[in-house]
């Protein structure tokens, strides 16, 4: 990592505090916020109450997290909702509307087979602006772009798409065509053509192309859906004649979701680079940053994803399964050695552009049994030296390939890409 700019690591005591993850790591323009489970930090105990108190809980935490660090809610760029039971989204929407009465960040909502806290209804977790950067670098005057168009679906919880600094966030798109507002007649095919391009609408809205996107999480209702997404998926990217030539495509997650808004099959959101950034930066500018996409044979490839995609001042990674990169098999073992296989695969990729397991700023875990996280964490705590990155861990009903635990992350990438920050 680069001296120039830090990687800060905070706590507060007006949330709970975790042995295995930091409440916000800041780097650069964004602070990375661990999921909030609906804990009082005075009490260490979930609030009496049903889902409305819950969701409150975790937006105060979240609340509390940003202002400790002297931001505010308008400051939330991305807000990922995980709820135990899909029918609360609408008790969940009327707290989360007195948290942002005017501005709305882009959102994700989906339904997860479990939590870590047994009672816990819901999680959430933020991204969230950093205008101010982080040492040594002076207070700039980086401007939060919200836009929709009517060429995606509008919704009333949400932005299509928020922009700050180098980076675009869309909105987790549902397979419902914007002019009639339903859902696609059809199957997962039709589906999952319709949320790519909805994403599709959206980018050319903001004269971004297809191709700039980092990062994709697909979530499915049903993961035996994945052959007939890819389907889909690979008509979609590359894009451009420049992509194809490259062969590229963004890092992914594929996640499966218990259940999904308005019952949908499958729901899709990305990371966009945003080459112009925001102003002051002058849009021919857009030219000195490009996208980096590579692939290690220390990590499993594959033809729907690259391993990691540098832009600006982060790296996505691809989730990892726990695979061997020599066999292409399943590791043998239990839950530890599946855990410790996704983390030696982020190592290698990590490592393979030059970077160390401690410039991780936010990792997600998905279980296929939540009761494996204790024996998670004792693998998981052994690859970091420095302070612990954000964190956010959910239970799932499946994972690819039937293994028990699936591993992505978010690196800091200090040394940006030219021109040098």
């Amino acid at each position: 990592m680069s001296g120039n700019i830090i990687k800060v690591s905070r706590n507060t005591e007006n949330a709970l505090k975790s042995s295995v993850s930091t409440q916000t790591v800041a780097f650069s323009h964004y602070n990375n916020i661990s999921a909030q489970l609906p804990v009082d930090s005075k009490t260490g105990e979930i609030v009496a109450g049903g889902v409305k108190d819950q969701a409150k809980q975790c937006l105060a935490n979240i609340k509390a997290i940003a202002e400790s660090i002297d931001h505010v809610m308008d400051d939330v760029v991305r807000i990922n909702i995980f709820l135990k039971n899909i029918s609360d989204i609408d008790a969940v929407d009327e707290v989360y509307a007195t948290f942002f009465p005017g501005y709305l960040p882009t959102r994700t909502t989906v339904a997860v087979a479990a939590l870590p806290m047994d009672d816990a209804l819901l999680q959430i977790e933020a991204v969230i602006s950093n205008g101010e950067g982080t040492p040594s670098q002076e207070p700039c005057d980086l401007i939060k772009v919200a836009r929709n168009t009517e060429n995606a679906p509008k919704s009333s919880v949400s932005t299509q798409t928020v922009a700050f600094s180098h980076y675009n966030n869309i909105s987790a798109q549902l397979p419902i065509d914007p002019k009639s507002g339903k859902m696609v007649a059809g199957g997962v095919k039709e589906q999952a053509g319709q949320c790519l391009k909805n994403i599709k609408a959206i980018l050319e809205s903001i004269d971004v192309p297809f191709d700039d996107i980092v990062k994709i999480n697909i979530f499915l209702k049903n993961l035996s859906d994945i052959e007939a997404v890819n389907e889909v998926y690979t008509t979609f990217f590359p894009d451009s004649a420049i992509a194809r030539t490259a062969a590229y495509v963004p890092a992914r997650t594929t996640v499966a979701a218990s259940a999904l808004p308005m019952d949908a099959l499958v729901q899709i959101d990305a990371v966009v680079s945003h080459g112009d950034g925001t102003p002051p930066q002058a849009v021919e500018d857009r030219h000195g940053i490009v996208i980096r996409a590579n692939n290690t044979e220390n990590a499993p490839k594959s033809s729907l994803y690259t391993q990691t995609v540098a832009f600006s001042h982060y790296n996505h990674i691809a989730g990892q399964l726990p695979l061997d990169p020599k066999t292409g098999e399943m590791v043998a073992g239990g839950v530890k050695e599946q855990a410790g296989q996704c983390l030696k695969n982020i190592k290698a990729i990590v490592e393979s552009v030059d970077h160390v397991m401690d410039d991780v700023v936010k990792v997600n875990i998905q279980l296929k049994n939540i009761a494996d996280i204790d024996a998670v964490n004792e693998v998981y705590t052994t690859f970091f030296k420095s302070d612990l990155p954000a964190r956010t861990t959910v239970g799932v009903s499946a994972i690819p390939m039937d293994a028990l635990v699936q591993i992505d992350a978010v690196v800091s990438n200090g040394e940006s890409t030219p021109p040098q920050a």
